[in-house]
């Protein structure tokens, strides 16, 4: 455990040091991960599957905050999609522009789980996003992460039925709207997720928030349990099925990523736990401080008091002054 606290501490300094480069990183490592899935799901635009392109896009995106990384991400999907089909490139430009008319102008801060939501799903992790949602941010998130579900299953539609939609060239383009969207609405694996993510991040941001002890080791737990009982009621209700491999290896990691954040930015002593209550003419304050868990990094100094090889050289600096001077 102590070595986990030093570790703690080490990444705690190393980020404060060189946190701009830590950032420009992330945001390329994401950028360059969502293109290269995009790449492989999609791959209908020979210039944007270049790696070169896909390389100098990312080191772009290392510049920008995640709103406008978001921005270019839609740029080069709807590139892909349109080259495969207009009608559904129109369709998801229209509801990508809604999603930013909606609620990035107005509370930008969690544009980054719009990104990370179908980089989860793509990786058969999906559990992981509603966990880290509710324990990092507000329930506001709960819009980001519904729209990247959304925006997850109209890239698998795609792909899914390419051929149908560049080929099919005799049917009106208002039924081929009316497919789309009537494939879309009756996707009830795409339903249900979207309900078991937001019950996830809602149950996580409330239980964390209650001045218990434990709350959010409370708040992984319960915020799990209830996106496996959404999971499960569709499962019974709606009919859908869930791969056993990919359920079992979701959660472990899933439980696994959500204790590490758990320790590595809210790790506390609750055997220290102290009371204080304190009183103004208006009001009585009963307050209930719980120190973080905090360990100074070992400072190792090694200093050598016989050296080998400078004896071999001739002996101490002061021997051999002391022979030239005779």
């Amino acid at each position: 455990m102590m070595v986990l606290l030093v570790l703690k501490e080490r990444m705690r300094a190393f980020y404060a040091r060189f946190s701009p480069l830590v950032n420009g990183l992330t945001r390329f490592a994401l950028s360059l991960a969502a293109l290269w899935m995009m790449r492989v799901g999609l791959g209908y635009m020979a210039l944007l599957t270049n790696p070169l392109v896909m390389v100098a896009l990312s080191l772009v995106c290392a510049f920008l905050p995640f709103g406008a990384i978001s921005l270019v991400l839609a740029a080069v999907m709807l590139g892909h999609i349109y080259t495969a089909s207009f009608e559904i490139a129109l369709l998801l430009g229209v509801f990508l522009v809604i999603v930013a008319l909606l609620y990035y102008g107005f509370h930008p801060g969690d544009s980054c789980w719009l990104i990370l939501t179908p980089i989860a799903f793509a990786l058969k992790v999906p559990f992981v996003i509603p966990l880290l949602a509710g324990l990092s941010g507000g329930l506001l998130g709960i819009i980001p992460v519904s729209c990247g579900i959304v925006v997850y299953y109209i890239l698998s539609y795609v792909r899914q039925n390419v051929g149908v939609l560049t080929n099919d060239a005799s049917v009106d383009i208002t039924q081929k709207y009316v497919q789309i969207i009537r494939a879309l609405v009756s996707n009830r694996t795409m339903l249900v997720f979207i309900i078991a993510c937001a019950a996830g991040i809602l149950v996580t941001c409330l239980v964390r928030r209650l001045a218990l002890d434990y709350a959010w080791i409370f708040a992984i737990i319960i915020g799990y349990v209830s996106q496996l009982a959404v999971i499960f009621a569709g499962d019974f209700v709606l009919d859908i099925s869930v791969p056993a491999g990919e359920l079992i290896f979701g959660s472990v990691f899933a439980l696994a990523i959500a204790g590490l954040f758990h320790f590595f930015v809210f790790a506390v002593d609750y055997s220290r736990t102290e009371y204080i209550n304190f009183e103004d003419d208006d009001y009585v304050y009963y307050v209930k401080a719980v120190p973080k868990i905090m360990v100074s990094a070992p400072d190792v100094r090694v200093q050598r008091i016989n050296d080998p090889a400078r004896a071999r050289r001739g002996g101490r600096p002061s021997e051999r002054s002391g022979s030239g001077e005779r």
